[in-house]
């Protein structure tokens, strides 16, 4: 796909749904000695998410995992809806297409591995970060010259704003 293709997908995009393990975080899973998880996140995908939300765009987060630190990390960026456990990720994403009306052109996801390709395949830009599995960056229109958690989803967020004509910068 050229450029100017890709710039048209992006100026279309009203949903930015994200997958988390990989995406917002560098797919370590860490445990504490009580068995508590813990997960790092780069605070510069965190303000591309907020810029996302400050400029109308919907967000959302789609995870096949269940940990209360996605909550808590959704809750502070002010993400709209957070989907945990959701072993069908494309059910989650159509039950947000019925709410807000939207069909797949209008949507965005960003995801790094085998179960994001359903949803991958269906949308209007489809997104990953630099160190997703091959299979996922064979599908996606847009691939991240940066890793997950390492500033994928800022580079992400900053490039649909741009062809949104919404200035990136704003906070």
């Amino acid at each position: 796909m050229n450029i100017e293709d890709l710039k048209i997908k992006a100026s279309k995009i009203k949903l930015v749904a994200f997958d988390v393990d990989g995406v917002l975080t560098d797919g370590s899973i860490t445990y504490t000695d009580k068995g508590d998880e813990i997960k790092t996140f780069d605070a510069k995908d965190g303000h591309g998410m907020v810029t996302l939300r400050k400029n109308e765009i919907i967000t959302a987060i789609i995870t096949a995992r269940s940990t209360p630190i996605v909550d808590k990390r959704g809750q502070e960026l002010g993400v709209t809806h957070i989907y945990q456990g959701a072993k069908k990720k494309i059910v989650a994403l159509e039950e947000l297409m019925n709410i807000y009306n939207l069909d797949f052109s209008e949507i965005a996801y960003v995801g790094d591995d085998m179960p994001d390709v359903c949803i991958l395949k269906k949308v209007g830009l489809a997104c990953c970060p630099a160190d997703a599995v091959d299979e996922v960056k064979q599908i996606c229109n847009f691939i991240s010259t940066k890793p997950g958690g390492k500033g994928a989803v800022r580079e992400i967020s900053d490039f649909i704003l741009a062809n949104k004509r919404v200035s990136a910068v704003q906070s």
